[in-house]
């Protein structure tokens, strides 16, 4: 059988414990995910690329471990189905956190699928407890001094927090 590889693209900055859901989710459907962090500087990150990439990596380390899927987290720019080709992968994985997401993911979907016929675009559902979590809302709940410990993993909430404190 031939081993089954998916992307999974964000901008992670930073990382939430909605993305770290889709994330262990996908890893139990996959053999192989390639977490895809996008450079994406017109959002304005907080984060330099390589520490997301670096908290990306240190967040779901012990996914791996526990669905036995292999994960590599990469930086990226350029289009998606250009990833997905670099590493083999059939399948982009999507999360969709309410109906207003499904929009614009559907007609992301289409477009991936213009470009790339042989790469399937999956979405799964942010579990109860993290569809209204964004890294916007908890990058401006930091800003003016919310607690945002329940929406972020440990590392990324200590990071998070440094950073704001720095801006």
């Amino acid at each position: 059988m031939p081993e089954r590889i998916g992307v999974y693209p964000g901008t992670f900055d930073p990382v939430t414990n909605g993305h770290i859901d889709v994330i262990h989710r996908a890893a139990r459907l996959l053999d192989r995910l390639v977490i895809g962090v996008a450079m994406n500087a017109g959002k304005g990150p907080i984060f330099p690329i390589e520490e997301r990439v670096e908290l990306v990596r240190a967040e779901t380390g012990s996914i791996a471990a526990a669905t036995g899927a292999t994960i590599e987290v990469v930086p990226f720019e350029g289009l998606l189905v250009t990833l997905a080709r670099e590493h083999g992968a059939g399948m982009i994985v999507r999360g969709l956190r309410a109906v207003s997401d499904f929009d614009y993911e559907v007609q992301m979907a289409g477009m991936n699928r213009r470009l790339d016929q042989e790469v399937e675009t999956v979405f799964l559902m942010a579990s109860e407890t993290n569809q209204f979590i964004s890294s916007r809302f908890v990058k401006e709940i930091a800003r003016l001094g919310g607690d945002i410990s329940s929406f972020v993993p440990q590392l990324t909430h200590e990071r998070t927090l440094a950073r704001v404190r720095h801006a």
